[in-house]
């Protein structure tokens, strides 16, 4: 990247910042922020490898000069875990698969208007595949939106559903664990300071007893938690998060929960262990879709929600029970969360839905076409069209990753101001509103140590994702 310094070249970029010791000197963030940085975002993403990593560079290097740095929630988890923070509130994690920029901002817009800090941006493992975004792609994606958006503050990234597959475990057991630890590396490099990992995968409710079951759930889980460890940059600890029942399964319980925790704590050792962990309690990845499209009414164990968060909470000290597959649940349901004491809700499908709804319909029969053409062998015996459509259209994208971002604004201004609205109504039923003075003083950024951006992006060679969460 030359030291960073190809880019003050450009006469409206040297009269915007300049680079002293290293680090970024604003001087115009209005031009910044109505101009340059939706530039720098594209390049960042579209570029030739040299230029994205040159761009992305740039938008961590101002970012951080603004104060917008990668943040772990860890401690403001572990003292809400030992009732120093009141459970009456519940994180939104947002997954983004596309139009990332565009969705970025509006959650930003929504929480510098509630003055919401307690916020989370998340990529599942799956999901880095089929939206063609790398951790270091999605970071800087994120941390332009907030640099538009005119958002200061932690900027808490996560790695959602880091999961073993466990297809490929059953073939090779070391390898899907070094492809898991080698994602958790690169994000980890990108700035993602909390990590959920997900072994449920390999529960097995065959075994006579809980602990049974759970063993190489809690045991592995021990294991890439004393990994994540050994790779946190200095004065960090990530937010690490386990998972005992796989979503869209059997219903999690107390005495379950229990037989990981305590199997766990025995395979940790002296490492600070998870802050938070993911259940079971009724919901689906996605919703489930009907034969004319509608999605089915979700029935959410609420009681047992509560049991579990507050088990978590009140004997092993966590933040209290992760919800997942939550963002189709219809309004009202988002305030039962906060009066559960889940500490966090994952959303995803919710804000795609509302993203195709609004598409062109020109456009949207392009990407129904091309659905048709490359993913066929999905389309399940006795599906209609759209269901097939609906489970599907996520695939789209990646392959579409630049028509989604070259959409006019006339498409692309509507549809952020619907996320927006989107946004705002889940901080607040979330009760994350005015969260961000509580931020502040539990979290505490520092500088993130980068290298300097390599060139060539890393994949994963052969990697098994057939069948990981979302």
């Amino acid at each position: 990247m030359s030291e960073g310094r190809s880019l003050l070249q450009h006469p409206k970029w040297s009269k915007a910042m300049t680079l002293k010791d290293n680090r970024v000197e604003v001087r115009d963030l209005a031009w910044i922020r109505q101009e340059g940085i939706d530039t720098l975002v594209r390049q960042a993403v579209f570029g030739s490898p040299a230029e994205k990593a040159e761009a992305r560079g740039w938008i961590f290097r101002i970012g951080e000069a603004l104060g917008i740095m990668p943040a772990s929630i860890h401690e403001l988890y572990a003292a809400r875990g030992r009732g120093e923070i009141p459970p009456t509130f519940t994180v939104p994690a947002m997954n983004l698969r596309g139009m990332t920029y565009e969705m970025a901002r509006a959650a930003f817009r929504a929480a510098l208007r509630l003055d919401a800090g307690a916020i989370v941006f998340e990529i599942a493992r799956s999901e880095i595949g089929y939206t063609d975004q790398r951790p270091e792609e999605y970071a800087a994606v994120i941390t332009a939106a907030a640099i538009k958006e005119g958002f200061r503050g932690p900027l808490f990234l996560q790695g959602d559903h880091f999961q073993v597959s466990a297809k490929a475990y059953a073939k090779d057991p070391e390898r899907e664990l070094q492809a898991v630890r080698d994602l958790t590396a690169e994000a980890v490099a990108a700035g993602f300071l909390n990590i959920d990992i997900d072994t449920s995968t390999l529960v097995d409710l065959s075994k006579p007893t809980l602990d049974e079951q759970q063993r190489l759930n809690y045991t592995l889980c021990a294991e890439l938690t004393r990994y994540i460890r050994s790779i946190e940059p200095p004065g960090v600890t990530i937010s690490v998060g386990g998972e005992i029942g796989e979503v869209g399964g059997k219903n999690s319980t107390v005495e379950e929960l229990r037989a990981f925790m305590d199997g766990y704590r025995r395979h940790l050792g002296d490492a600070v262990g998870i802050s938070k962990i993911s259940v079971q309690t009724g919901t689906t990845h996605g919703g489930v879709v009907l034969p004319d499209g509608r999605l089915a009414q979700v029935a959410i164990d609420f009681d047992t929600l509560r049991a579990l968060s507050r088990a978590a909470r009140l004997e092993y000290g966590l933040a209290g029970a992760v919800q997942h597959g939550a963002s189709t649940l219809p309004e009202e349901a988002f305030n039962k969360f906060v009066e559960c004491e889940a500490c966090e809700v994952h959303l995803a499908t919710g804000f795609q839905n509302l993203v195709f709804d609004m598409l062109p319909a020109a456009f949207r029969e392009e990407i129904y076409a091309y659905l048709r053409a490359h993913h066929a062998d999905e389309w399940k015996p006795g599906e209609t069209e759209e269901q097939f459509y609906y489970k599907a259209r996520k695939r789209a994208w990646g392959p579409f990753k630049q028509a989604f971002w070259e959409l006019p604004e006339e498409v692309r201004g509507p549809i952020r101001e619907a996320l927006e609205a989107r946004f705002a109504l889940l901080f607040e039923r979330l009760a994350v509103a005015g969260t961000r003075e509580l931020v502040a003083q539990w979290v505490r950024p520092i500088p993130f140590p980068r290298a300097a951006p390599a060139a060539p992006e890393p994949r994963p060679s052969q990697e098994e994702v057939e069948g990981l969460a979302d």
